[in-house]
């Protein structure tokens, strides 16, 4: 992600890093026997990787404050919305290779189906459904899948322990005393609607735009090819050019 640069500083935006797991691609949710959330029915596939988050993380703020709409308030930030720049890479040790997703990223918050849909969920079901495709045989059946369902299944997909962590007490402030009973440490979350953890539960999704993929298994074949996507104003989906460049 992009944040504002401290003063002074010769340019407006620094990146910001950190590690996340990644949760499957957006409408195709991986199978989990452990996740007793309602499913959505598998009607969309897309090219769009997930991860999870905490409202309370800077990471979602960033997001907002480098996107079009340059949310800044810390109030601005807390459905969804975003779609600031955002870069992810993957290392893939026993193949050897390394890929590299650039494009936007957009927030998924718990006003994803509200009845007064926000300007940032406007946003989210243009662009992130924009690139949503029907599997075959899926139309006419479109009603059959919500945008709140699949964010309760990336919730329940989670280990209780790790929903828990989103009733941790606010993540980078700091520590004064002991804190409510509310939000504590090592907490386990088996209630798929908890009111607190799911206030702070958010699914990120990775619209890409420029896929890089970087074969070093064998450095005397070693390759490098770069994937663009490339928008088709007919059929609004478009299609994803491949080139081969050397490493």
């Amino acid at each position: 992600t992009s944040s504002t640069s401290p003063k002074p500083s010769p340019t407006p935006y620094v990146p910001r890093l950190r590690y996340c797991i990644y949760r499957g691609m957006w409408s195709q949710l991986p199978e989990n026997k452990h996740n007793n959330a309602p499913q959505n029915p598998p009607l969309y596939h897309s090219d769009m990787p997930t991860f999870t988050t905490d409202v309370r993380m800077g990471k979602v703020g960033e997001l907002f404050a480098s996107s079009a709409g340059h949310a800044a308030k810390d109030e601005q930030v807390q459905g969804s919305g975003g779609g600031g720049p955002c870069e992810a890479a993957f290392w893939i040790k026993e193949k050897g290779t390394q890929w590299r997703i650039k494009g936007t990223a957009f927030v998924v918050g718990p006003d994803i189906e509200g009845e007064n849909g926000s300007s940032g969920v406007r946003t989210v079901k243009s662009e992130v459904g924009g690139r949503m495709r029907l599997v075959e045989g899926g139309e006419g059946k479109e009603g059959e899948w919500s945008w709140a369902r699949e964010l309760t299944a990336h919730f329940g997909n989670c280990s209780p322990g790790m929903r828990g962590s989103w009733r941790n007490p606010p993540p980078g402030t700091p520590v004064k005393g002991e804190p409510d009973q509310h939000h504590q440490l090592a907490q386990k979350v088996t209630d798929l609607d908890d009111p607190i953890a799911r206030s702070n539960f958010r699914v990120v999704i990775i619209k890409p735009d420029e896929v890089e993929q970087t074969d070093i298994s064998d450095p005397a074949t070693a390759r490098r090819w770069k994937y663009t996507f490339v928008p088709d104003a007919q059929d609004g989906i478009g299609e994803w050019t491949k080139e081969e460049l050397w490493p």
